[in-house]
């Protein structure tokens, strides 16, 4: 019986960024807003709103602004309190008040089982999440919320999931459930970007894992797989066989903010949610359309 309170999250965001060219170039992808915030941060908040507050970055060495943007600026304080922005101050304090952060660095982009295992040491003997900074989740409760209520019942690891379009299968890592409930699944098969032809079902694994400690050990075993690449779906197919493993339809809208398309659409969205512009934002939308 599963009883510690999981308080990690492993949030890997070594990448390139090539999709944002020229802008990566400078600008750490996870770092471009979506309305007035950096993307990563929206994840992070999702993170602390599921009682995670040890934060696990997994970075290339020349993406230290990400840790640099949660880091207290005395300067910027000054600032703000000075001219009574403080709710803007309560803001930005919010996460060194209540989180711990830590990074660790993968040198090379061996994929995304490679930057799990990067982080062996900070994640410990501890189960822990994963967050993919790429998927934007926007629900409440959270997804990452969801996973853990799921999580009490069923005591075992998990993997957030969505049905996608059969042709748009190859982007991702799948999965074949036997369901066991109206939302919860049991994992029979993890196939990593497979052709459409060769995939177990459309169910694909959108940017959220919930896992044990035993999955570090099974990663160092997995070798190289698709891509040339670490992967941690290969990590997952050993776990769900040995140990057992669980997929959550998650209730949330997604976006993939990882993709042009998938930012612009991240940017509406969340620029309706608020009621000061939302307005606004609709003349906008409507003037385009119709003057295009």
């Amino acid at each position: 019986m599963i009883t510690s309170q999981i308080t990690k999250a492993v949030i890997p965001a070594a990448g390139l960024g090539t999709r944002f060219l020229p802008a990566s170039k400078v600008v750490a992808k996870e770092l471009m807003p979506i309305v007035d915030r950096p993307s990563i941060q929206y994840i992070v908040e999702e993170a602390l709103e599921a009682g995670l507050t040890e934060i696990i970055f997994v970075l290339s060495r020349d993406k230290s602004k990400i840790l640099e943007y949660f880091e207290d600026n005395p300067t910027l304080n000054h600032f703000l309190s000075d001219r009574g922005k403080l709710h803007l101050l309560d803001d930005l304090k919010k996460f060194q008040k209540h989180c711990r952060f830590q990074v660790v660095y993968q040198d090379k982009p061996l994929g995304l089982g490679h930057a799990v295992s990067c982080a062996k040491e900070a994640i410990g003997n501890e189960w822990f999440f994963v967050f993919l900074p790429d998927d934007l989740i926007d629900n409440s409760p959270s997804c990452a919320q969801q996973m853990l209520e799921a999580w009490k019942t069923y005591q075992g690891a998990m993997v957030a999931v969505m049905e996608v379009p059969w042709e748009e299968v190859k982007h991702y890592g799948v999965v074949k459930a036997q369901p066991i409930s109206s939302f919860v699944g049991k994992v029979e098969t993890v196939v990593e970007k497979p052709k459409r032809e060769e995939a177990p079902s459309n169910l694909a694994i959108i940017g959220r894992y919930l896992l044990p400690p035993e999955i570090l050990p099974l990663l160092a075993q997995v070798g190289i797989g698709a891509l040339g690449e670490i992967q941690l779906t290969d990590g997952l197919l050993k776990l769900a066989k040995n140990k057992g493993m669980y997929a959550l339809q998650f209730e949330g809208e997604r976006y993939d903010v990882g993709n042009k398309l998938g930012f612009v659409e991240a940017n509406l969205a969340y620029a309706l949610k608020r009621e000061e512009m939302k307005k606004e934002v609709l003349d906008i939308i409507s003037l385009l359309a119709t003057s295009r």
